[in-house]
């Protein structure tokens, strides 16, 4: 579904989030986000025929795999209202030290939010905390590529429990008491993930041998 305007409605305001992880080596993800504010062209200004940027800032993080431990940050205000707006860029520093991963929304809200920071840059934050989580399968991939699968082994529960540990209680499928994890702890598979599913199906690749290399993914 796109998200397309609905007919007779004036648009007023789009904010748009894009956040990319990379992989910086082999203990190093680096995070980089952007949110960006915009209003239609002729709103404020009726001889205009562009869009107007209002607000675009720039967040990037680098994490420590697999702590999740931030150890860089920078904040770049490219579009800003006023020209006080970057008086508080060096206060994002503090994040570093931060985990990203369980309790981190709680800490940005406590060290940024309201008058301690900007609040557009921290509503960014808290969109880019769980890509650092979807990162960390990804992160393996490349060296997994690389290990010779022996058909017809597959992890074991217990062993894709550690797995995707990182992934508990971040939602209710991945609850302690939710249907992965009671599966697990009930010396059961967890199934893959419709999207891996689908893919193999369309590639025409056995599920069982990609399970034995990848496990079923957590992302």
């Amino acid at each position: 579904m796109t998200l397309a305007d609905p007919a007779g409605q004036p648009l007023l305001h789009t904010r748009s989030y894009e956040v990319r992880a990379y992989k910086e080596s082999e203990g190093r993800l680096r995070i980089r986000g952007k949110v960006h504010d915009t209003k239609p062209a002729g709103l404020y200004f009726a001889q205009d025929d562009e869009p107007l940027s209002i607000h675009e800032m720039v967040v990037d993080i680098v994490v420590h795999f697999p702590s999740l431990e931030i150890i860089d940050a920078a904040l770049v205000m490219e579009t800003h209202p006023h020209t006080e707006c970057v008086r508080i860029v060096d206060h994002y520093r503090e994040l570093i030290g931060l985990s990203i991963a369980r309790g981190f929304t709680h800490k940005v809200r406590e060290l940024f939010g309201g008058p301690r920071g900007c609040t557009h840059t921290t509503a960014l934050l808290q969109a880019m905390a769980p890509v650092a989580i979807q990162s960390m399968w990804s992160m393996r991939e490349p060296a997994e590529r690389e290990t010779p699968v022996v058909i017809g082994t597959r992890p074991t529960p217990a062993e894709m429990r550690e797995r995707v540990s990182f992934n508990l209680n971040t939602c209710h499928v991945w609850a302690e008491d939710g249907p992965m994890f009671t599966a697990l702890d009930s010396d059961k598979d967890i199934p893959l993930p419709i999207w891996a599913v689908a893919r193999l199906d369309k590639l025409g690749l056995d599920h069982d041998a990609w399970y034995a290399r990848h496990g079923a993914p957590g992302e």
